[in-house]
């Protein structure tokens, strides 16, 4: 079994979990620093873009091997890497660098030893938290293209590997991950002292696939997680996608690089919509949002504020698996370790989180599962397609201006049925899947249609 080995009686996990993991590290929270430290800012960014943390899955040539698996003719990756990089994007939905990444896209790295030298290739945080829009690349912007469990299983493959088994389900649809799951399992082959356990403790936890939100709200938040259990001043929370591979020794010495890197997440803004706004029709859809809108989500402005609020589930109405697939035997575990020691995090959770919009239009599909496309279909919920398709990227081409959000879709019984490789199977999103659903938030139904179109026209200025 190439997922978990038991040696010397403790468990030893691979690092592909741990770029998963990261998913449900920072994501979720934060709050902005009094006065900015310019110094840690910089020395985060460095400390997250540059620095490697983790050893190495792969070895090198599994990089350049897994185009043999596309089953079509492949860029030659030694006579052209460029292209042959641009291809290996696409294909598992991954983005260009905006930052040195020897020639890779987001989301994957090459492992080096203190000399550089090349160990072989590791995934990071940018897996999930790399995205693009309109062929700009930005760190800190959800992934909504990453195809997770296809990246693994061919990178495995191109080594020479049996794929890993995992007991969950990292992803069905294209831009949804596990993280959360991912947590558990990492958790629990661990003691409270963080030393390895023989055998996994039973959690308890069944988290469905997520979507991740964007870093650069963070610096709003109390609160971490779509659930808002845990403190966002923790860093240690955020070195979650480490537990596979550090000891209580080394997450000690590395947390004052997360601080750093914490205050780098926080410094982070969101890009200004691009295209045109109609002012009048937004100035009106500002005051259908304080309205409707702003108790929950705050304002905006010069006099912004941000209230926190976590939104009961019976009153929300969105999926409830994300909040009550995590248990309090994994909370309490959790907190009984040097994660939770600070900051720990909350046993009982009463719903979600309502975030703060800042860049809204950049980060369709909406809802935390990623099941509405667009905004119009979340503020209008008859609208709102039960099984869809994703866009094939994340051009401007495949991007609805007037509704905001991905032109998608509908996808009939049929063609769901249809036989296809899994790679096209998973620009399907299904809402009938477990935790995908895509009801709830029915609070712009009660909008005309004017009002709706209007707010939808301010949400663009955020």
């Amino acid at each position: 079994m190439s997922a978990i080995s038991w040696p010397r009686g403790g468990v030893v996990l691979p690092t592909w979990i741990l770029g998963l993991l990261a998913g449900i590290s920072a994501a979720e929270g934060g709050d902005r620093p009094p006065a900015p430290d310019l110094a840690a800012i910089e020395r985060g960014r460095v400390a997250l873009t540059q620095r490697s943390y983790l050893r190495a899955e792969w070895s090198e040539q599994a990089y350049r091997n897994a185009g043999k698996l596309w089953g079509e003719e492949a860029v030659d990756p030694d006579a052209d890497p460029e292209a042959y990089a641009q291809a290996f994007a696409r294909r598992y939905g991954l983005h260009p660098a905006p930052y040195p990444n020897d020639g890779l896209p987001m989301g994957l790295r090459w492992s080096q030893r203190p000399d550089g030298s090349r160990t072989g290739l590791q995934v990071d945080c940018m897996v999930c938290h790399g995205g693009s829009i309109g062929g700009t690349s930005y760190v800190g912007l959800g992934n909504t293209q990453i195809d997770y469990d296809l990246l693994l299983r061919d990178l495995f493959r191109a080594d020479g590997r049996r794929s890993p088994l995992v007991p969950f389900v990292i992803n069905t649809a294209r831009g949804t991950t596990n993280a959360g799951m991912m947590s558990v399992v990492l958790l629990s082959v661990r003691n409270s002292d963080l030393s390895f356990r023989r055998f996994p403790l039973p959690l308890g936890c069944n988290l469905p696939e997520l979507d991740a939100p964007p870093w650069w709200n963070l610096k709003y938040k109390t609160r971490m997680y779509y659930d808002g259990r845990t403190p966002a001043s923790s860093v240690r929370a955020n070195m979650q996608f480490l537990l596979a591979d550090k000891t209580l020794e080394e997450f000690q010495e590395l947390e004052p690089v997360f601080r750093d890197i914490q205050a780098y997440l926080l410094s982070l803004e969101p890009p200004a919509y691009p295209f045109p706004v109609d002012p009048v029709r937004a100035e009106r859809g500002r005051a259908v949002f304080d309205a409707t809108c702003a108790r929950c989500h705050g304002t905006y402005g010069p006099d912004r504020s941000y209230p926190g609020k976590i939104v009961p589930i019976d009153v929300v109405g969105t999926d409830p698996e994300r909040l009550r697939g995590l248990s309090e035997r994994a909370v309490d575990h959790y907190n009984s370790t040097w994660f939770g020691q600070v900051d720990p995090a909350e046993s009982l959770a009463e719903g979600y989180q309502a975030p703060p919009l800042d860049g809204i239009w950049a980060t369709a599909p909406y809802l935390h599962n990623g099941s509405v496309p667009t905004l119009y279909a979340l503020l209008k919920s008859s609208e709102r397609p039960a099984r869809f398709t994703r866009p094939p990227s994340t051009d401007f081409e495949h991007y609805d201006q007037n509704h905001v959000g991905w032109r998608f879709r509908l996808v009939t019984d049929d063609e769901a049925a249809a036989q296809r490789s899994v790679r096209e199977a998973r620009f399907i999103y299904d809402t009938a899947r477990f935790g995908l659903s895509n009801r709830g938030h029915t609070f712009g139904d009660r909008l005309s249609e004017t009002e709706r179109l209007d707010l939808i026209e301010y949400l663009k200025t955020l």
